[in-house]
Order: C-alpha cells, then sequence, then structure tokens
C-alpha cells in the first residue's frame, strides 16, 4: 500500500516537474515573445510617430505637382487660346495700341473677330477678348462705365477698317446726345463717301435705309445661290458689297415701327454684311448679338454673368486720325484692279468654248460680284472704245483678248491688232527677241504705224476680201450665217475674226483719198461682217470731230457695243454721263448703242503688265497646233532687210538660159502679208525705173535691192550689172553693190559714164546677155552725158536705150535727183515719159508728178515721210503702193 502510495508520489512529483520545467519553459517563451511584442510596440509606436510627419510631406509633393501641372495646363490652354485668337483675329483686329498699324485684308476675306480687351487668367499671359461684328454679328454696349463704352465703340471700328479692304467697311452714326461728336475722330473717312452721320429725328430713316440694303442683297446679290455674303466671298473669291456698320449711341424711346425695323436689322442683318454697334438702345434677344457690360466694377462679355474681361484704353486719336486719313486718301484715289486670272478659265477648261454663234468671254467684276460679259456676234456684232489717255484702254484691250484667248482655241478665233498710237506694247502678241512665244491666235500685228495710215487701210481692204471669200461660200452652200456655213462646211476653215484698231481716228483723219476709201471699207464690213463672223473692235482716246466716222450714222450704229471707261466722252448716249463719274479700273459696258438703260459698270483688272500676261500667253502657246505658225509683225520704226524677205528667199536662178521676166524686188510694201515691191522686167517697151528724190539713203537702197534681187535670178557669168556712181555721198553704197556682184559687175565714174551710154546702146544691136544700167545720181552727170562722144550724146544715148533697151535685155534703173532733172534728160517738159515704166518716189511730192507719170490729173494723193516711198507701175497698178525701202545689206 505505501509502496503504490511512494510510486503515487514519485509520479506525482515527476509528473509535477515536468509540468513545472514545462510551464517554466512557456513562461521563459512568453517573456521572450512579451519582450519581442514590446520592442515591436516601441518599433510601430515609433514608426507611427514618423508616419504624419511623411504622409504630410508626401502630401504636400504630391500637391504641389498637381498645382504644377494645373498651372502649366493652364498656360499651355492660354496660349493656345491666345494663338486662336491670333488666327482668328490677326494683325489690326487684335493687335495692342502700342504696335498698331492697318493690315488690310483681301475684300473676300472677313476681317474676323475684333478685340475690346484682354481676359486675365492667373499665371498666364493675358487672352485678347473677341467680339464677333463683321459677318457675325451685332454688338450692344450696356453698363454705367461710359469711357468703357466709348473705349469699346472706338476699338471695333478702329480695328475693323484697319483690318478690311480700304473701302470695305462704311459707318453710319447716329449720335444726338452728342451729334456726332463720339464718332469725331472718324470724321476723314467722311471725305471718301465711308462715313455718314444721321442727326437727330433720322433714325426711322436710318433703319429703313438698311432695311431696303438687306433687302436689295438678298434679292439682287444672294438671289438664293448663297445664304450669306461670307459664303458667297469663300466660293467665289469675291465680295461685292461693302460691311455697313450703323453705330446707334442714344436716342428717345423707339417707336412701333422703329422697333420692329431694328428687330428686322438683327435677324436679317449679318447675312448680308449689315451690323449694329449700339449704346443706350436695347436689342431683341437673338443669337447674332453680343452684349458687353462695362461697369465700375469691371466688364462682362455676355451679360451679368459672362466672361470678365479687361478693357483696353481707347485707340489714341492720332492713331484714328491719321489711319481714317490714310483710307480715305486710298479710297479716293481708286480702287485696285483686280486679278487677271479672274478672267481666265481653269487651265483643263481652255480651248473648250465653240465660236459658231459668237464670242463671249468676262471682261470685269459688276458691282454685285458676278462677272461682265462681253459678246461679239450677230448681235452686238462690234465694239466701240473710248477714254482718254491713261484710263486703261488698253489694259481693256488686253484683258479681253486675254479672256477670248483663253476659251476659244485658234481655229474658233484669230486676231488681227493694229496700234495707231506710237508704242510698242502690242508687239508682245508677236514673236519676239525677248521672248519667243507668241500668241497663237493672233495672225497681225501692226505697231508704231501713226505715220503708216495705208496700212491700216491694207488691213481694211484684206478683211473686205475675206468677207467677199466668205460671202461666196455661203452663197454656195446656201446659207447666211457663219454658223450655217460651219454646219454644212465642217472642213473648212471659219473662224471668227476680230480687228481691232487702237486709235483708229487716225485712220480715218482728214480728207484724202486714204480717209475716204478706209471709212467706206469700215461701212462695208460693219454692215455685212456680223453674218460672217468678222468684228470690228475701234478704240479712240477721244473721237470728237472725227468726221469720216460721225459723218456717216449708218455706219456708227453699226457699234451697238459701246465701252466707256473713265471721262470719256462721244461714246455713250448724248445724255448718258454714265462714264465721268467712273472711278479707275472700271469701265461702262453697254450693249444697246450707249442708251442710258444698258449700262453695266465692270471693274476691268490688270491684264497689261509682262508677267501677268507672259504666264497665260506661254500656257497658250504651249497649247498651238503644230503647224501653227507666228503672227506677222508690222512695225512702222522698223527697216525691213532683204534678206529676210520671203520674196526674195523664193528667187532662184534657171539651171539654162535667163529667166523668162526677171523680177527687180524694191522695198517691202505696207501690206498685211510681207510681199515686196516686184518690178517685172521682161522684154516689153517701158520696163525701166525711176528712183525720184534726194534722199541718198533711201534711193541707193532702191537700187541695192534691185540688183541683188536681179543677181539672185542669174547664174554667174549670165547676166552684166553696170554701176555708175555719180554722187559722192552714194559712193560707199555703190562701192559695196559692185564688189558683191563680183566678176558681173563694171564700175563707171562721172569720166567714163559717157563711154557705158555709148557701149548700152551700141549693145542693143545684138542683143544676148541681159544687161542691167544701175545708174546713181545719173543727173549729176549732165554735163558729161551732154558731150557728143561719135554722133550722139551721152544723154541720147541714154534715151535710145531708155526706149529701145528692155526690148533687147537692157534695163535702165536709175535714180534721178528730182522730177524736174529726169524730164530734162528725157527731152525737156514735153518729153514723153511712157520709157520710165515704173518708179518710186521719195521726197517728190504727189503734185510733181503730175498726168504724164501718173493716170489722171493732179498727180498721186502722196505726201513724203522718211524711209518710204511711193512705187508706181503704168503695166500693173491703179494706184501706187507705198513700200518701205529694204535696209543696207551690210
Amino acid at each position: 500500500m505505501a509502496d503504490r502510495r511512494s510510486q503515487l508520489v514519485t509520479r506525482v512529483r515527476g509528473m509535477l516537474g515536468e509540468a513545472l520545467g514545462a510551464t517554466r519553459t512557456r513562461l521563459s517563451t512568453a517573456q521572450a515573445e512579451l519582450t519581442t511584442a514590446r520592442e515591436r510596440l516601441t518599433k510601430v509606436r515609433r514608426a507611427a510617430a514618423v508616419v504624419p510627419e511623411r504622409v504630410g510631406a508626401q502630401r504636400d509633393r504630391r500637391l504641389a505637382e498637381i498645382a504644377d501641372r494645373h498651372a502649366a495646363r493652364i498656360a499651355e490652354l492660354a496660349r493656345r487660346a491666345a494663338d486662336a485668337a491670333q488666327r482668328e483675329a490677326p494683325g489690326a483686329a487684335s493687335t495692342d495700341w502700342t504696335r498698331w498699324r492697318s493690315t488690310p485684308t483681301r475684300r473676300a476675306e472677313p476681317p474676323g473677330a475684333l478685340r475690346i480687351g484682354t481676359v486675365r487668367i492667373p499665371g498666364a499671359e493675358p487672352v485678347p477678348a473677341l467680339v464677333p461684328l463683321l459677318d457675325a454679328g451685332h454688338v450692344e454696349l450696356t453698363g454705367d462705365d461710359r469711357e468703357g463704352c466709348d473705349a469699346v465703340v472706338s476699338a471695333l471700328l478702329l480695328r475693323g477698317v484697319g483690318r478690311a479692304d480700304p473701302g470695305a467697311v462704311r459707318l453710319v452714326g447716329y449720335d444726338p446726345e452728342h451729334l456726332g461728336g463720339g464718332l469725331a475722330g472718324f470724321a476723314p473717312l467722311g471725305t471718301a463717301g465711308l462715313l455718314t452721320f444721321v442727326g437727330p429725328g433720322g433714325l426711322a430713316r436710318l433703319l429703313d435705309d438698311l432695311v431696303e440694303q438687306i433687302r436689295r442683297i438678298n434679292e439682287t446679290v444672294l438671289a438664293g445661290e448663297y445664304g450669306s455674303l461670307r459664303e458667297l466671298a469663300a466660293a467665289t473669291g469675291r465680295r461685292p458689297e461693302p460691311w455697313r456698320v450703323a453705330v446707334l449711341l442714344g436716342g428717345d424711346e423707339l417707336s412701333r415701327h422703329e422697333r420692329g425695323q431694328l428687330d428686322r436689322v438683327v435677324r436679317t442683318g449679318a447675312a448680308c454684311g449689315v451690323h449694329l454697334v449700339v449704346r443706350g438702345v436695347s436689342l431683341p434677344e437673338d443669337p447674332t448679338v453680343t452684349r458687353v457690360g462695362a461697369h465700375a466694377d469691371g466688364a462682362r462679355i455676355g451679360g451679368p454673368t459672362g466672361l470678365p474681361v479687361r478693357l483696353d484704353p481707347p485707340p489714341p486719336p492720332a492713331l484714328v486720325t491719321e489711319t481714317c486719313r490714310e483710307v480715305a486718301a486710298r479710297v479716293n484715289a481708286g480702287p485696285a484692279p483686280t486679278p487677271f486670272t479672274d478672267l481666265l478659265p481653269p487651265p483643263e477648261q481652255m480651248w473648250r468654248e465653240d465660236s459658231a454663234t459668237g464670242l463671249t468671254a468676262p471682261i470685269g467684276e459688276g458691282p454685285h460680284g458676278r462677272p461682265v460679259l462681253l459678246t461679239l456676234g450677230d448681235y452686238p456684232p462690234h465694239a466701240l472704245i473710248g477714254g482718254p489717255s491713261g484710263t486703261g484702254k488698253t489694259n481693256l484691250i488686253f484683258a479681253w483678248i486675254g479672256a477670248l484667248a483663253a476659251r476659244y482655241s485658234p481655229s474658233e478665233l484669230e486676231f488681227y491688232l493694229l496700234d495707231f498710237k506710237e508704242g510698242v506694247s502690242f508687239a508682245r502678241f508677236a514673236k519676239g527677241r525677248r521672248d519667243p512665244s507668241w500668241l497663237p491666235h493672233m495672225r497681225l500685228v501692226g505697231i508704231n504705224v501713226n505715220t503708216d495710215r495705208e496700212f491700216g487701210l491694207a488691213l481694211l481692204r484684206f478683211l473686205a476680201e475675206e468677207l467677199r471669200r466668205r460671202a461666196d461660200a455661203a452663197k454656195k452652200h446656201e446659207v447666211t450665217k457663219l454658223a450655217e456655213l460651219r454646219a454644212v462646211d465642217p472642213t473648212g476653215h471659219w473662224p471668227r475674226i476680230v480687228a481691232v484698231v487702237d486709235e483708229f481716228q487716225m485712220l480715218l483723219a482728214g480728207r484724202d483719198v486714204v480717209a475716204r476709201e478706209a471709212a467706206d471699207l469700215l461701212e462695208d464690213l460693219a454692215r455685212r461682217g456680223r453674218s460672217q463672223g468678222i468684228h470690228l473692235v475701234l478704240a479712240s482716246q477721244d473721237v470728237r470731230g472725227i468726221e469720216a466716222l460721225w459723218g456717216r450714222p449708218a455706219l456708227v450704229a453699226q457699234f451697238t457695243l459701246r465701252i466707256a471707261l473713265p471721262k470719256a466722252l462721244r461714246i455713250l448716249a448724248e445724255r448718258n454721263d454714265a462714264a465721268q463719274s467712273l472711278p479707275r479700273h472700271h469701265a461702262v459696258v453697254n450693249a444697246e448703242s450707249g442708251m442710258a438703260e444698258g449700262n453695266q459698270v465692270a471693274r476691268i483688272p490688270s491684264a497689261s503688265d509682262w508677267e501677268t500676261w507672259s504666264e497665260l500667253q506661254h500656257r497658250l502657246w504651249r497649247m498651238r497646233p503644230q503647224d501653227a505658225a507666228p503672227a506677222r509683225l508690222f512695225d512702222g520704226d522698223a527697216i525691213p532687210r532683204l534678206a529676210d524677205a520671203p520674196d526674195h528667199r523664193a528667187l532662184t536662178a534657171p539651171e539654162t538660159g535667163h529667166p523668162r521676166a526677171p523680177v527687180a524686188l524694191l522695198g517691202e510694201i505696207i501690206d498685211v502679208q510681207a510681199r515686196s515691191a516686184a518690178l517685172r522686167l521682161p522684154r516689153a517697151p517701158g520696163r525701166n525705173l525711176a528712183v525720184l528724190g534726194t534722199r541718198v539713203d533711201e534711193a541707193c537702197a532702191v537700187l541695192d535691192a534691185a540688183a541683188r534681187s536681179l543677181a539672185r535670178q542669174h547664174r554667174p557669168g549670165t547676166a552684166r550689172f553696170s554701176i555708175a556712181c555719180l554722187d559722192p555721198d552714194a559712193d560707199p553704197a555703190a562701192r559695196s553693190l559692185y564688189e558683191d556682184l563680183a566678176d558681173d559687175a563694171a564700175w563707171y565714174d562721172e569720166e567714163t559714164v559717157g563711154e557705158l551710154m555709148v557701149e548700152a546702146a551700141e549693145g542693143l544691136a545684138t542683143p544676148g546677155t541681159p544687161h542691167y544700167l544701175l545708174l546713181f545720181a545719173v543727173d549729176a552727170a549732165a554735163g558729161a552725158l551732154a558731150t557728143r562722144i561719135g554722133r550722139r550724146t551721152g544723154l541720147e544715148e541714154l534715151r535710145r536705150i531708155l526706149h529701145d533697151g528692155p526690148e533687147r535685155r537692157t534695163h535702165v534703173l536709175a535714180w534721178w535727183r528730182g522730177v524736174a532733172r529726169m524730164r530734162a534728160d528725157l527731152g525737156g517738159p514735153a518729153a514723153r515719159t511712157d520709157q520710165i515704166g515704173a518708179w518710186v518716189a521719195l521726197d517728190a511730192h504727189g503734185g510733181e508728178l503730175g498726168s504724164s507719170l501718173y493716170p489722171g490729173t493732179g498727180g498721186p494723193d502722196w505726201y513724203p515721210r522718211p524711209w518710204r516711198g511711193l512705187f508706181f507701175d503704168r503695166a500693173v497698178h491703179r494706184t501706187g503702193q507705198v513700200i518701205i525701202p529694204y535696209g543696207p545689206a551690210r
């Protein structure tokens, strides 16, 4: 029992010891954990103490980053807003007053919004505060800050005037309180009609006028095609109407009628360029109305809760006055011409028009922005252009020619151009040294023909012959009009012809044969040319006193298309004075014979400067047909050369024998074609030539050209040229000819000329080789030829040669320095002159030639002028031909 107890005790003690050991172990572990926890608690408490400081720093850093990003974003948005404002209101529309100046835009472009102040953004540059006005809406000013309102009015008006094209903004002021004093700085605009004032009681009339302008623009300008002038300008590049800004500064309570008209202007005005800037007058609620409130505590755009702005100070008074004076001066000087390209079709549409029924092309822009068209056809068939020097007549002709040439190909249209005034502006249509291109439609260009009226007559003769040719073709095909002829004869060449004669009164001046025949031809061409597609365009600075034209009412009546430039006289009908008030670069176009009801005003583009025209001409030149030839250029101041003459280049020598009728070329005929005056020398009586006059160079030139052209028709050694020079002044030219003819020529002087006569006379008995006697100043050898050599004197031998020589291939080409001297050498005043079959008169007057040399009585109608001669061949001519002697060969 005791043992079990002891065992139990021992076991209990063991168990208690184990429990005590385990407890002590757990206690130790718990104490260690407690220590660790306390240490962790200490760390946590220590860390917890640090967290608020770190979180605060992080929070502050994040807030700073957000603030920086916000400020940068605000600055970027402000910069973008400033850039957008600059694009919307460039130049004068938004520049501050310290750097402000006028920066006009193109008329078709709206000036955009206008600055009245700035929007202040903290931390960013101020942004311009813009107000939409022109082509956008209306502005109403409210508030107790009178000076601020006045500053807004001045800023809007000056910026609008300075940004728009001069004259494109017109102001109307209604200021019953200060009687216009609020707009006094803009008074210089009144001198150009850009500013008008309406006095007290005139508001109703002002609003009525604005409503009428809106109605007119909607009906005649927009005409249902466009919704607004801004849309029209964007589509066409033209703005036909100015902006009209009515400034209403207070007044009495509006009547019912005035309120109704004001409401109409607000609703419909912006689309038609009619705008209101008002103070003291309430405008109705409308999207086009912008309200600016100016109060002592600040200004806002858009009402009491709108955008706060800081208003700009008013523009300096000197700046306002100076700007308005400059604008008025430019407007008074007249509007600038429109671009020439406005008249031209797109490149891909050039030469697409058909001229069968007529020619139609724009000449400029009308008051409503629509092109003014000129037509030449059955009606109107011909045109008359008038305007004083400097009003743009040549420019108008250039513009018209360019507009037509761009639309009609050379197979549809041909030009013949003649300029009687001194100048070479039309020479650019022909091939030149400076520019090898030419206008493919141009067939003839005559310049510097002020002394060569015969060239104008030659053109009319050429057109009359072409009219006859077309009329014959029409009869053959049993038709009457060009359109019908082209329809039945599509393979024929029947383009319309436009002949332009500038300063045409020179052709009709005087009462001589040239004027009478020219007037007759003009009347016939004007009457019958319309049906055959031949159209005349006559231009003049002033047509007063042209009896040959105005004395023929039937002729004038054919020119139903009249174009009057500023201050033109007697182009329009007697009581039609529309041209007297025209500005520069404008013309009155009238297709009703000048009657006032037919008036159209056109703004003519600038077309006559070299660069503008050259671009079009080069484009058309590159489009020319392969067989196109340059126009014939006749320059009255130029001396032609024999080597360049087509007739001279065509001369050749026969392979055997002699030419049947050699041709002596004497000079260039004043004619449409570049033909040579040719004297045929067959074996027939009288085939000799006399050159009459005292001009050495011209006489030598005629004989030189004759000899060289004859030599070209003979093979070397088959013809003889005997050159006798009896005037020392002619020696250089005669020597040059002698040297060039080489072995075929023989030289004689005063001492040996008698021997030449005897030798030539004796040679008549046995004719063989053609023999040409070239006698320079033969009358100077009168003494030597009076001496007998054998049975006869030299003069008697000369007369024998003249009489019998041509039938034996011996021809005399002689220069006498006077008609009387020639008669003396031929046997005296009563001597026969029929052995002189042809002559060229230089400075010999027509009356000197008499009936023995020229058919009829009194001699030819010939008045000498430098480097011109009158050629008459009794075997060919009815009247003389005016020629230009060919220039020296060397």
